[in-house]
């Protein structure tokens, strides 16, 4: 896809509105599940300046990392660790608005502040999650879990 990536609207939900039909298309016709988590990490990470924006993939006992913008990452991170590993435990998504409250936060970047993890399901089963950090505290709401569960869905 060589078009420019054009997201108009000036709130949170007008950018996903824009954004949802255009991940759409990008994912709707390529199998590879790497290659649309690198394009939807990286249409997410334009669109809202995030400051990482990736995925980690379930292998075996631990999240590995995958595709994702941003600075270096943490490679690996065990089930139910930190908020990775807690959004793959509990099976769902996980907003949270200071990680240093969050218990057994894994500081990967110490600028990150704030974070959403969603979970990625295949066949009933977390396979992969979408790891989101800000460096500012309270960045995600509700908006964000609805359309980054949106997102999700177009990947399984």
């Amino acid at each position: 896809m060589s078009e420019q990536l054009i997201i108009q609207g000036e709130t949170k939900q007008e950018r996903y509105e824009a954004l949802l039909p255009q991940i759409k298309a990008v994912v709707e016709d390529e199998p590879d599940l790497i290659a649309n988590m690198a394009n939807v990490a990286a249409m997410l990470h334009e669109t809202f300046g995030f400051w990482w924006t990736g995925f980690y993939r379930v292998e075996g006992a631990e999240l590995v990392l995958g595709p994702f913008q941003g600075p270096m990452a943490c490679t690996r991170i065990k089930k139910g660790r930190g908020v990775c590993g807690t959004a793959w435990l509990k099976e769902e998504t996980q907003v949270v608005s200071d990680v240093d409250k969050f218990p057994g936060h894994i500081a990967c970047s110490s600028a990150s502040r704030s974070e959403i993890v969603v979970p990625i399901f295949q066949e009933g089963k977390v396979i992969a999650v979408l790891d989101i950090d800000s460096e500012r505290l309270n960045t995600f709401d509700e908006t964000d879990r609805q359309n980054l569960e949106q997102i999700v869905k177009m990947l399984s």
